[in-house]
């Protein structure tokens, strides 16, 4: 699985990924492969990726990110209370709704 997260600059998403890492260790996830960028390499990036989730902080963009990938995309705003912590668990239900697991 690759996940993208997209956040203003690629850097408080960097974080996430971590605790996202961890978990997927614990929880016998195999091939998962996440990366943490800005918004702004979303439309070369994306193509590469299984899905991708972004960061509250942007939702302001959500209509933007839509367009470019169109609406058979998998795409996802992280809710703020879950990016907030680093919720891994919620976030992975997250993925698995969008990739229909």
């Amino acid at each position: 699985m690759k996940l993208l997260l997209i956040c203003a600059g690629g850097m408080s998403t960097s974080m996430l990924i971590k605790k996202l890492e961890k978990y997927a260790v614990e929880n016998g996830i195999e091939d998962f492969v996440c990366e943490a960028h800005g918004v702004a390499e979303f439309p070369e990036l994306y193509k590469d990726w299984d899905l991708t989730l972004y960061g509250p902080q942007i939702s302001n963009r959500a209509d933007s990110l839509r367009q470019t990938c169109g609406e058979d995309y998998p795409l996802g705003k992280i809710e703020p209370a879950d990016y907030a912590i680093g919720n891994a668990t919620n976030i992975f239900k997250q993925v698995n709704k969008l990739l229909n697991k």
